[in-house]
């Protein structure tokens, strides 16, 4: 296959591919065995074999394929020029109408940072493992600003471990300030607010101890904490509205199709499971156990392949209920982009897994949504024993506590806060039923919003119990200094 020919590739190209490639030695093939990041159309990453070597190849195409392969260079240059560790180019180039190629040394066995994390994120938080993770990564962020440079592009998964050391890999995102001399304190606050907005918000308490690491490093400034803190705030807030856009847009984490007869979205990961619970939903309902049904909504628990789902599927009334809804986003969409919302921020939900609505001519129909199964109890089944004595266990008070601080923090009011819609799951409380979920814009919309939401959820035991006492006691009454 011609390296121009990969433009019309897709997302899957067959593998393994042959792609004619030329260096200074002259042409060779590269043997292209399997493939670790795409951008269809664009660009192409993956594993092969050039010259009987071990490769990782960069592949570039389409339109934009000169200018990406020039930052990549550039990049690439930058980091070797101050001596940084990154893996060895082996061959370059660039032709028109074809596109580029950049060849790197290929590190059997490499371990990204960001894999090393996922193995250690459910320990307590900052515990030893969860320390050393993020002590290489920002010392190698430390070093890198030292130099002048910084990744725009900052993750763990730019990071690497190979061989006892820490590679930089990705020089598409190097950008240099002064080459060779340290960055300035604006940009240091600037690329450290990339770094720590993708962290779990529970470690937001520990920044200013974390930064120790950065420091042995990048000594050159004092970093105050207010400016990195409305760093870190900016950067978490244009990452959830950059989600949001992609949980309705064909991307790496999410397939969509929307057109005049319908819009279907899905979890990348999940394609191939959820096609044929989409196309049998109505029938999976039937055979299903229905929690609701009729009306406006009709919610049932389906095994599919022997996995346990929940599948909702919002109903169409009659005519005067279709004039209501058939022009403006469903509620499956809603709760899909809540569902997700909540999911990036952290709170405990069921993972929004598919979305269907139906359309004719651009006119939405009936709606389904998918999504995991949760099996813990609602909060009503589970406090039940202590309603009359209020001698709930602390620890789901206190995750209690801690649910609803996230839900000020964040500014989201739920809309229907009854016992029913809120799950013991893994030691937290999970929301479900997210139809008229709100993250809302400022505290004097939100503070009306939350009281109602705390009303409802009180109402969920007698006034008189000692149960009410207890929470009414611990959940905050006044938030307007707190949202």
């Amino acid at each position: 296959m011609r390296l121009s020919e990969l433009k019309h590739a897709g997302r899957s190209p067959n593998l393994p591919l042959s792609i004619p490639l030329a260096d200074a030695a002259g042409p060779a093939e590269l043997q292209l065995l399997s493939l670790l990041r795409v951008l269809p159309g664009q660009r192409y990453v993956g594993a092969g074999v050039w010259r009987g070597r071990p490769v990782l190849a960069k592949l570039l195409v389409g339109g934009k394929a000169a200018r990406h392969f020039k930052r990549e260079l550039d990049g690439v240059r930058l980091l070797a020029a101050q001596g940084l560790t990154t893996p060895l180019l082996l061959a370059d180039g660039l032709k028109d109408g074809e596109g580029g190629w950049l060849l790197f040394d290929f590190l059997e066995g490499a371990e990204s940072l960001g894999d090393a994390w996922k193995q250690v994120e459910h320990l307590p938080v900052l515990a030893d493992e969860q320390s050393a993770v993020l002590a290489e990564a920002l010392g190698a962020i430390g070093q890198l600003h030292s130099k002048g440079l910084w990744q725009e592009d900052l993750h763990l998964d730019n990071l690497l471990r190979h061989g006892g050391q820490l590679y930089l890999i990705d020089g598409a995102g190097i950008c240099a300030e002064t080459a060779g001399k340290p960055l300035s304190l604006q940009k240091v606050l600037e690329n450290l607010g990339v770094f720590f907005a993708q962290l779990p918000k529970s470690l937001e308490p520990f920044t200013e101890e974390l930064l120790v690491y950065y420091l042995l490093g990048n000594g050159e400034h004092a970093l105050p904490m207010e400016a990195l803190q409305k760093q870190i705030d900016k950067v978490r807030r244009w990452r959830l509205k950059d989600f949001l856009i992609k949980v309705g847009r064909e991307c790496t984490l999410f397939s969509v199709q929307r057109g005049a007869f319908g819009l279907r979205a899905i979890r990348r990961e999940e394609e191939a499971a959820m096609l044929p619970v989409l196309e049998q939903a109505d029938a999976l309902l039937d055979q299903g156990h229905l929690y609701k049904t009729g009306g406006a909504a009709s919610v049932g628990k389906v095994e599919v392949a022997g996995r346990t789902l929940v599948v909702k599927r919002y109903n169409i009334k009659g005519f005067a209920h279709w004039l209501k809804r058939f022009w403006r986003p469903s509620r499956a969409w809603h709760s899909w982009r809540e569902g997700n919302r909540l999911a990036f921020l952290d709170i405990a939900t069921p993972k929004p897994l598919a979305l269907l609505e139906k359309r004719f001519l651009w006119l939405r129909s009936r709606a389904y949504l998918v999504t995991e199964y949760l099996p813990g109890p609602d909060i009503i089944e589970r406090f039940a024993p202590y309603v009359e004595s209020g001698e709930a266990p602390e620890a789901e008070l206190q995750a209690l506590d801690h649910l609803f601080a996230e839900l000020i923090r964040e500014r989201i009011s739920h809309g229907d806060f009854k016992g029913h819609n809120l799950f013991w799951q893994q030691d937290r409380w999970a929301l479900i039923d997210l139809d008229s979920m709100c993250q809302h814009g400022s505290v004097s919309s939100f503070a009306p919003a939350y009281a109602r939401d705390r009303a409802r959820f009180m109402r969920n035991w007698p006034e008189s119990s000692a149960l009410y006492h207890v929470i009414d006691q611990r959940l905050p009454k006044d938030i307007s200094s707190t949202a």
